[in-house]
């Protein structure tokens, strides 16, 4: 059955918001997410439910607890029975952050036939060509994995797999919503909020920064792009979707957390190479400095097209907001801890002393 159950036609005041908007707006809901426990499959839930519709969620709940507001299944999608306690119902919506294929495949073949629309989570490393900034959905996307099982090494081509799996079981019933950076309050990856709580932990200090004017940078807020999801049903919206940040200079997007932060200290702009030849590593992990990327080969990472998302509903609160959420949220877990990305305070100083030594030699 592949209708929701009940629908309300609203009429738009011209058709480009109609189609923006979507005629069609759900009263309650069932809702189905596929996790729900961690960070954006969470906030899904949370805002699902807060918009009055039914959600459960089913997981096996190691990496945190659903939502007060939802109901919790507990249950392991590799197994044979992972899916029994949910097949045998209608679901309006399910959506799925799996980036494993053999996952995803189960999921469409247990659930599918009785899903009237299906949110699959994918990504923008989709994407073969990070050099070319501006490009649409209908860039080139990487081959896709032949295994079921993927590494984190396998992660752009395991995305490829789960979109064909997701849009040939189910074809116009699923829209694909490739999530570029993600930040916001509660980021395991520890990569957005690095800035803003290393600007409040250096004060009057100086703090390292990359010499990168030109590099772009897109980040959506975690509650943002969960709001699409959650709205994607009503808006009818299929196929892939870029769900972006605004395309802001990167050096714009630290001066705004310094300024967040109350950050009076210098800004010390340090030549990329240098940095590559001191072991510090661009993007992500340790040893690391958040959303800096090389220069030209990274060039449309962070520049990726966004008329899409935002016709078909998506909207993106300040910078500044998120960045003061993000930095209430590095506050209560401790702006000297230990991250999963960036530089720790100690290899930062010790960095400066060094480059100031190779600018005086």
């Amino acid at each position: 059955m592949h209708r929701l159950r009940v629908a309300i036609r609203v009429r738009l005041p011209d058709d480009r918001a109609a189609a923006g908007a979507g005629l069609t707006r759900r009263a309650m809901a069932d809702v189905l997410v596929l996790g729900g426990t961690a960070w954006l499959g969470r906030e899904v839930a949370m805002q699902s439910a807060q918009q009055g519709h039914a959600v459960t969620c089913l997981a096996r709940g190691g990496n945190g607890r659903a939502p007060e507001e939802v109901e919790f299944i507990s249950g392991d999608r590799s197994a044979t029975d992972g899916y029994d306690a949910v097949r045998d119902r209608d679901w309006d919506e399910v959506v799925d952050v799996s980036w494993q294929p053999g996952l995803v495949r189960s999921a469409v073949a247990a659930l599918g036939p009785r899903a009237a629309h299906w949110t699959y989570v994918s990504s923008c490393s989709v994407y073969a060509d990070d050099a070319t900034a501006g490009q649409d959905e209908g860039a080139t996307l990487h081959a896709p994995l032949a295994a079921e099982s993927a590494s984190m090494q396998d992660y752009a081509g395991a995305k490829v797999r789960c979109e064909r799996i997701v849009t040939e079981a189910l074809g116009d019933r699923a829209a694909l919503a490739r999530a570029g950076l993600i930040g916001g309050p509660g980021d395991p990856s520890d990569r957005f909020g690095y800035w803003v709580a290393r600007f409040a932990q250096a004060g009057e200090e100086p703090v390292l920064i990359p010499d990168n004017s030109d590099l772009p940078a897109q980040t959506i807020d975690v509650r943002d792009i969960a709001s699409w999801i959650v709205r994607a049903p009503d808006r009818r919206v299929t196929g892939p979707v870029n769900l972006v940040g605004e395309r802001l200079p990167l050096t714009t997007v630290l001066e705004r957390a310094a300024s967040v932060a109350g950050f009076s200290g210098p800004m010390v702009a340090v030549d990329p190479h240098w940095l590559l030849e001191q072991g510090v590593q661009p993007w992500a992990g340790p040893r690391s400095l958040p959303l800096w990327l090389p220069l030209p080969q990274y060039a449309g990472f962070g520049a990726r097209d966004d008329a899409r998302a935002r016709h078909t509903g998506l909207t993106r609160r300040p910078l500044a907001d998120t960045l003061a959420d993000v930095l209430a949220d590095e506050r209560a877990r401790g702006l000297d801890r230990e991250r999963r990305a960036g530089l720790t305070r100690a290899e930062e100083k010790a960095l400066l002393s060094r480059w100031a030594d190779s600018k005086m030699s």
